[in-house]
């Protein structure tokens, strides 16, 4: 075993909360948060719990400070809210509360997304940063968007951003 295979090795797993943030709290978002339990289950990841939260700053706030405070989380997923109407208010959120951005996720997403859709992927305000100790990656809520972000940036980094914070 290479010593880069026994760093592997010895990143962890991933125990995940997905919060889908949703001004309607459709069962659509229930679609996105089983998709990423799908794609986490199948690298060996855990799910811990996921929960719809209404597009509310209070509620999202309450929401992120639940899942933080949860031992068994090291890490968060967030659909939905990224967009740039005014009832979008994840990325607005999140920004204040990165202790440390990691801007290349966002312009990976965007890049990934604008060769598949066009110049409209510049609307999308997908994020991602450290919360104490925590990496939390802020994805659209649409279903395509969730699995190009899942399986294209983070399912292929996880172990290594798992192993930089342990």
């Amino acid at each position: 075993m290479s010593v880069l295979d026994r760093a592997e090795s010895q990143t962890g797993i991933a125990r995940c909360v997905v919060l889908s943030i949703s001004g309607s709290l459709s069962s659509d978002h229930d679609k996105n948060a089983h998709a990423i339990e799908e794609l986490l289950h199948g690298q060996g990841h855990e799910l811990v719990y996921k929960r719809i939260l209404k597009n509310h700053e209070n509620t999202i706030r309450e929401g992120l400070a639940e899942a933080l405070a949860d031992e068994e989380c090291n890490l968060i997923l967030i659909t939905g809210g990224t967009g740039i109407a005014k009832r979008d208010i994840t990325f607005s959120i999140l920004s204040q509360l990165y202790e440390s951005e990691i801007p290349g996720f966002g312009e990976l997403f965007r890049d990934l997304a604008y060769k598949e859709l066009g110049p409209k992927a510049m609307l999308t305000r997908a994020s991602a940063g450290i919360i104490e100790d925590h990496p939390v990656f802020s994805l659209p809520g649409s279903p395509s968007a969730v699995k190009l972000g899942m399986e294209r940036l983070i399912i292929p980094t996880l172990n290594d951003i798992m192993g930089e914070l342990t």
